[in-house]
């Protein structure tokens, strides 16, 4: 059976976590940044295809595997898999983005690409345990600013996991969640 993905998704959720972190610390104990990026952060490494690929109404699994996956044929068959998990849903699915959530995505996406001040000061300020995680080839959001936040967010942990891109999490599930779970459950401070 062919699949496809919408596109336009709200899934800018890491961004608006660093948003909310810095403007309500109270409501986070730990911080979790997957595949992305600081305010205005670094574009080269962008996969040269990105733009014209995401900007498609709809991701065939071709689209999903170029954005989300790395070239080697491991990576490219732990994609096929997960595009097959994510399509076994058939109660409850998600609904696709209407116009006006891309326009709202797109205008969030112009704001955090712009800088604010003294470049990353902000991360500086983040005060909650936080762990960063990529892939090693993320042609997305480059893997540069995972090493980035890693390095100006003072209590960071970074995970690269090797052979991915920007879905390392769908990649490595399993070893995704036990990190994850690991370090939420952690009540050990970094230093």
């Amino acid at each position: 059976m062919e699949h496809s993905a919408p596109t336009g998704s709200t899934y800018w959720g890491s961004p608006s976590s660093q948003a909310l972190v810095l403007v309500r610390p109270d409501l986070v104990r730990r911080l979790v940044l997957v595949g992305t990026k600081p305010r205005a952060g670094e574009m080269a490494g962008l996969g040269e295809r990105v733009p014209e690929v995401a900007a498609h109404d709809v991701l065939t699994e071709e689209d999903y595997l170029y954005l989300f996956f790395g070239p080697s044929s491991a990576s490219r068959d732990a994609g096929r898999e997960f595009w097959l998990r994510r399509h076994e849903r058939t109660v409850d699915v998600d609904p696709e983005s209407g116009a006006d959530s891309v326009r709202a995505q797109n205008a969030l996406r112009a704001d955090w690409n712009s800088p604010r001040g003294e470049r990353f000061a902000e991360l500086r300020r983040i005060g909650q345990p936080t762990l960063v995680v990529n892939g090693n080839n993320d042609i997305m959001v480059p893997t540069i600013n995972s090493w980035i936040l890693a390095q100006h967010i003072p209590q960071s942990q970074l995970i690269i996991y090797p052979d991915s891109g920007h879905g390392s999490l769908f990649q490595h599930p399993e070893l995704c969640c036990a990190h994850v779970t690991r370090f939420l459950d952690s009540e050990i401070p970094f230093t």
